[in-house]
């Protein structure tokens, strides 16, 4: 879990692909004309809200990231200059949408016009699955990491490992390979999660009931963010970087978090489709 998000790398990747990005923009352009396009909807994705708005049609944006930026939310100060760079790249992404469904696994008040907050879209597995307390605790690493396999081995309990590029058992360690079925299996079943703190990862969890022990990217913000709300939601716990006190604290603390997650809201996708078909019939 040493990920790291690059920024200068990043910055020199996108200027690469600046080529790739004006053919696209033609291609939407292009679209738009010829299918006759009303209405723009976009998922936190720039091109297609760029278009819209050369063509002055309406835009609707649906993401998480505007949380940060249109309602009123906290983190944590020492992270203030990671917050501001990541509130001017999402103003930069989709401005001057002409509506905001802002979705979020905890609620904070809206503080800009044409912004509606929602519950996290899921996925109908996600909603028609019926969770269960399993004896083991679900890990989930975006690149192996021996040091976390070494400490987690060294931990009281039973571990389902996804993503550290082995497979079979190892001691209280079972090690599988990539396997979208595989995976929800687990998560449907695990007592409790461990991994980087995405949010798809982190509500799909929330609203299986499962206490989630964050470990957020180095130095990407909205990681971090999950985190913070994850842990003063009191829905599981953050640390930058684990010990074995801290997963055996968590561990411990189990069904404090699954009291906590009693309460979480489990409202499904109805509500925003309700607004989103609502803006739809009023724009066009």
């Amino acid at each position: 879990m040493n990920n790291r998000v690059r920024y200068k790398r990043t910055i020199a990747r996108n200027l690469i692909t600046v080529p790739q990005a004006a053919k696209s923009l033609a291609r939407l352009r292009h679209l738009v004309e010829e299918s006759k396009i009303d209405l723009v909807i976009t998922d936190f994705e720039p091109l297609t809200c760029h278009v819209g708005h050369k063509k002055g049609l309406p835009v609707i944006s649906i993401d998480n990231q505007h949380c940060l930026t249109n309602a009123i939310v906290s983190y944590p100060r020492k992270y203030r200059r990671d917050a501001a760079a990541a509130k001017l790249m999402t103003r930069l992404m989709t401005p001057r949408a002409d509506a905001y469904l802002v979705i979020s696994f905890f609620a904070a008040p809206v503080r800009k016009r044409n912004t509606f907050l929602f519950p996290p879209v899921l996925r109908q597995e996600i909603l028609d699955a019926t969770a269960v307390e399993g004896d083991h605790t679900l890990v989930y690493v975006t690149s192996p990491a021996p040091a976390l396999a070494k400490l987690l081995g060294s931990v009281r309990g039973r571990f389902v490992a996804y993503g550290f590029a082995r497979e079979g058992q190892e001691g209280n360690i079972l090690y599988k390979k990539p396997s979208l079925d595989g995976f929800f299996a687990d998560l449907v079943s695990a007592r409790a999660v461990v991994a980087n703190s995405g949010f798809s990862l982190v509500t799909e969890a929330l609203h299986l009931g499962k206490p989630y022990l964050a470990v957020p990217v180095s130095r990407q913000f909205e990681q971090v963010f999950n985190a913070y709300w994850l842990e003063k939601s009191g829905y599981g716990a953050s640390w930058d970087e684990l010990n074995k006190e801290r997963v055996e604290a968590f561990l411990y603390n189990l069904p404090h978090y699954r009291e906590a997650l009693a309460q979480y809201p489990r409202q499904g996708n109805g509500a925003l489709l309700a607004k989103l078909t609502e803006l739809i019939a009023s724009y066009t």
